[in-house]
């Protein structure tokens, strides 16, 4: 059995992905996401133009044949060759043979089992960021080479894009691998499959996402409840509060007590049971309505002649902007149309930025519906990069109302996330693609720059004018869910009154 130093990033990420990963049925694995094998494909891309900057030996065996390129590899740290690229470098460890492949090793001064010389490990990486898991794997790296050279190196390096050559304080690093380090090893040893967590910041672009989605749907795991984090998740299962009718039927004030809870978590996890439980909208905890607060009061949303709302599409990794979808409502002539800014190449960003401003400026009273800040902070750092005048940006951003905020401070909905995709498709909206998501628009963005196809662009489009219409379908529903609360809480207060 072996432990690579992919593994063992799987396992830092989610311990049941290693487990699957090793012991799971193959065929259940998602087909290849596209904007996966986009970021594998640019990792790869990057860590060959680093490779080719340097003079380096690779060892040559049979692909996957790890044990063959530890001998090789051995020879050449034997030899001391200067730079050794993409080396393999095993290791027993409580019965399982422990597998590290670093980008480089360096020769450097010193002393080890070869001479007067020892490696030291550089793992190339394509994130700007130290990422914490990064330096954990250039931690196992000096692990295993300390068994092969037979000394410790007291330096490992991550190369960077766009930052360098990043130092792993090892002496943070190292402790910490080893516990990740058995823990892993306990895992494979026992190949006992652990229990399945929906996270979805990290398991999104996983290979086994449907299989253990279906397994937490047919559960009705609690993982699936906005605001259920893996920390609070084990505090309710001390409590035997594991299923979501066990939650809904808690008094808040048993949670408040829990690490990571305090009141309002605690009334916002109970309100939020109850509404998946029951399938219903509720308002939310800072707005449900009490005796005793009859000056209660419920912010509109605001309907008016002319509204815009507004979706950005972006490529970050090209720090770029390639669409501002805009979706025009006029209610006096009853029309919704749709203006794509589309930047067809990168050298065009600033032409639709300006288009942009010109386009809403043309609607001067107009407020500028979008879901979550990211159109808000992108239209400020747009405005600081093109030099546009502040009395342009200033009283244009008092116009954005950003619906993300609103929904989840106004309101407790049964869905999985706060993300607009779950809120509109539980108010019955579809996307043309049910498959598109912002990924997806990066990857065809990509194909379209490299095919000139311009599917790829009507795909973008497609998609991003229904999300614009996704965003117009929440905000008129959320306002009428508000002005009828608003409506019967106002008759409630005044029969109190009375």
């Amino acid at each position: 059995m072996f432990l690579t130093a992919d593994l063992l990033l799987n396992y830092q990420r989610c311990s049941r992905r290693a487990f699957l990963d090793t012991f799971g049925d193959a065929q259940q694995k998602d087909p290849p996401n596209d904007y996966l094998a986009k970021l594998i494909q640019d990792s790869t891309t990057h860590r060959r133009q680093v490779l080719e900057s340097q003079t380096h030996h690779r060892p040559k065996y049979p692909h996957g044949d790890w044990l063959s390129g530890a001998q090789e590899t051995l020879q050449l740290m034997q030899e001391g060759v200067e730079c050794i690229s993409q080396g393999v470098l095993t290791t027993d460890a409580q019965g399982v043979t422990l597998v590290s492949i670093p980008d480089l090793l360096i020769k450097q001064p010193g002393y080890s089992a070869f001479g007067d010389w020892l490696y030291v490990p550089t793992e190339v990486k394509l994130s700007k960021r130290p990422k914490q898991e990064y330096q954990i794997i250039a931690a196992y790296h000096v692990m295993v080479l300390a068994a092969v050279q037979q000394e410790w190196c007291e330096t490992a390096w991550l190369q960077l894009r766009g930052r360098g050559l990043f130092e792993v304080d090892l002496w943070e690093a190292v402790p910490r691998m080893q516990e990740i380090v058995d823990g892993a090893l306990a895992a494979l040893r026992h190949a006992q499959e652990p229990e399945v967590f929906i996270s979805r910041s990290r398991c999104s672009l996983c290979h086994w996402y449907s299989h253990c989605y279906a397994i937490a749907k047919s559960d009705r795991h609690l993982s699936l409840l906005p605001g259920v984090t893996q920390s609070r998740y084990a505090q309710l299962q001390a409590l035997n509060l594991t299923t979501v009718e066990a939650l809904a039927q808690t008094s808040p004030t048993q949670l408040e007590p829990l690490p990571g809870f305090g009141r309002e978590t605690a009334h916002k996890l109970v309100r939020q049971a109850r509404s998946t439980l029951y399938n219903v909208a509720m308002l939310g905890e800072s707005l449900a309505y009490s005796s005793g607060h009859a000056s209660f009061y419920i912010q509109p949303l605001p309907t008016v002649p002319i509204e815009l709302y507004f979706d950005i599409e972006a490529e970050p990794g090209l720090n770029l902007v390639y669409l501002h979808g805009i979706l025009a409502v006029d209610r006096i002539k009853q029309t919704e149309t749709y203006h794509p800014l589309l930047a067809e190449s990168p050298n065009q960003e600033a032409r639709v930025w300006q288009q942009f401003l010109d386009l809403v400026w043309a609607y001067p009273d107009a407020p500028i519906f979008h879901f979550c800040p990211y159109e808000t902070q992108t239209v400020e750092r747009l405005g600081k990069l093109y030099e546009t005048p502040d009395e342009l940006i200033r009283p244009l951003l008092a116009r954005f109302i950003d619906l993300h905020d609103r929904v989840t401070q106004a309101v407790t909905l049964p869905v999985e996330s706060y993300a607009l995709k779950h809120i509109a498709r539980w108010l019955g909206f579809d996307w043309r693609d049910s498959s598109a998501n912002g990924a997806q628009s990066i990857y065809w963005y990509a194909q379209w720059l490299e095919t000139r196809d311009r599917k790829y662009l009507d795909s973008i489009l497609t998609y991003n004018e229904d999300d614009c219409r996704a965003t117009y379908v929440v905000k008129e529903w959320l306002a009428t869910f508000l002005e009828t609360a608003s409506t019967t809480v106002q008759i409630i207060a005044n029969e109190g009154a009375a």
